[in-house]
């Protein structure tokens, strides 16, 4: 293991959409747990425990994800967040800036959050032997040996220059193939699919980015500049961020670069980039049915059925994919699912919300539940408010809202007022009263919110003071 220190990098940036409706843009797969109680995420970081203190994990996702639904998942580690997604270029350059803000130059071991690794014990082999090679500047990545002719994965060539090494030179990269080319690659035997794992020094990393990636290391180095003065680097990200190009590191850097090297593996890799994925990557039953929740399946084979809410039964399917939750249910052919993503565009366009949150909605003070959408200038939501926990000091400019108690006690500022609210009484919150809810028992909150008005969008809020950071 190199004696500087190491420091794992986790990318949680990304929206999900090829696990809708599961996964929403506000709650993506990384946050979500797929294949077993630990969500993506945290499983990688599990993953890396016996080599890679907590201490020196540091996640990089964005802001809407920082305050918002995996607030809590987020608060044990170091974490950057982006105002909004711009790639894996900057995000691996805001991170290498990071940690070497203090004058040290760790090996980052930089990981997406939301891949399945089966063969751990191997994968940290794998992980000490790229470590060391980093100590020399190479940019060392993860190349998977391909089982199929996937169309669906860039792929890297790369040869041995070494009989005796483990590690091999890069030859070039190529984009996501054609099904015709991908089988020549397989046949070939030396292309390997880009697992998007790397690992590198942070200087080299910055060095290579500077002279391939000018206007991205520029941006960085005017947050560096302001952080050194004002000590916030994160203020300093907010500030400038919006000048940051949107690349990949695979694209704008490794496809250039001369230090890369390569570490062919064979894991039990899997991106989890569909839910043909998960139901691979799951236990099947002796029809090869993967089944989860309330579910009756008879004469199903090779289906994938998820019940998140409800009971689901299937008869006679075969190769099919049905994923159940509270406000959306999608059914695919087990071959088609890559396409989710076209259903997520098109519920985009046509304005709807279900691809951006579940009907449940985790926030860091609890959680709420529309029970009635927004219709005839009325909605209904059941909050829960977690002992201890408060709600920002808010108003709203176009939405009156009456609050129920139903279970435990409130304490509510309305207005100059601030009432206690107990079971079975309610309150009234005028349009443009700045109020608040509190809850400072030591059993959850639950009360039933009435909004009325001409509009009823989680946007129209301003915030006066709040606990997590939320402006």
């Amino acid at each position: 293991m190199s004696k500087r220190e190491v420091h794992a990098v986790i990318l949680a940036g990304g929206s999900g959409s090829r696990l809708w409706p599961l996964s929403r843009q506000n709650l993506p797969k990384q946050f979500l747990a797929l294949d077993g109680d630990a969500s993506l995420l945290q499983t990688t970081i599990n993953r890396l425990s016996p080599v890679i203190a907590g201490k020196n994990v540091l996640i990089v996702t964005q802001e809407v994800h920082a305050k918002g639904e995996a607030y809590h998942a987020l608060l044990p580690y170091q974490t950057l967040f982006e105002p909004t997604g711009r790639n894996t270029a900057p995000a691996i350059a805001l991170a290498a800036a990071y940690l070497m803000a203090d004058g040290s130059d760790p090996i980052m071991v930089v990981l997406p959050a939301d891949h399945i690794i089966k063969d751990e014990v191997r994968f940290r082999e794998h992980l000490s032997v790229a470590i060391a090679a980093a100590e020399t500047a190479s940019l060392v990545t993860f190349g998977i040996q391909p089982t199929r002719p996937d169309t669906g994965f860039g792929y890297i060539k790369a040869h041995r220059d070494d009989a005796s090494s483990n590690i091999y030179a890069v030859d070039r990269f190529t984009e996501k193939p054609d099904e015709k080319t991908a089988e020549k690659f397989l046949q070939d035997g030396d292309y390997f699919w880009n697992s998007g794992m790397f690992v590198w020094r942070a200087s080299a990393i910055l060095a290579e980015i500077q002279q391939y990636l000018p206007e991205v290391h520029g941006v960085v180095q005017a947050i560096v500049a302001e952080s050194r003065t004002s000590g916030k680097f994160q203020q300093a990200v907010e500030k400038h961020f919006a000048a940051m190009p949107s690349i990949s590191i695979d694209y704008g850097v490794l496809e250039k670069s001369n230090r890369v090297s390569l570490i062919p593996c064979e894991i039990g890799w899997n991106d989890v980039g569909s839910w043909q994925a998960v139901h691979e990557i799951s236990r099947h039953d002796t029809d090869g049915n993967a089944l989860q929740g309330n579910v009756v399946a008879v004469d199903c084979k090779n289906s994938l059925i998820r019940a998140d809410k409800r009971l689901v039964a299937a008869i006679g399917i075969e190769d099919i994919c049905v994923i159940e939750t509270a406000d959306a249910v999608l059914i695919s052919r087990n071959n088609q699912t890559q396409r989710v993503r076209e259903v997520v565009d098109i519920l985009h366009e046509r304005g709807s919300t279900e691809h951006i949150f579940h009907a449940k909605v985790n926030r860091p003070w609890g959680s709420y539940t529309v029970l009635e959408k927004e219709q005839d200038g009325f909605k209904i939501k059941r909050i829960e408010v977690s002992p201890g926990a408060r709600l920002s000091l808010q108003s709203h400019r176009q939405r009156s809202e009456h609050w129920v108690v139903v279970s435990g006690t409130a304490t509510v500022t309305n207005g100059d007022e601030v009432v206690t609210v107990k079971k079975n009484q309610s309150t009234y919150i005028p349009i443009g009263t700045k109020h608040r809810l509190e809850n400072l028992g030591k059993e959850p909150l639950h009360i039933v919110e009435i909004q009325v008005g001409d509009y009823l969008g989680e946007d129209d809020i301003q915030r006066y003071e709040d606990n997590y950071g939320r402006g």
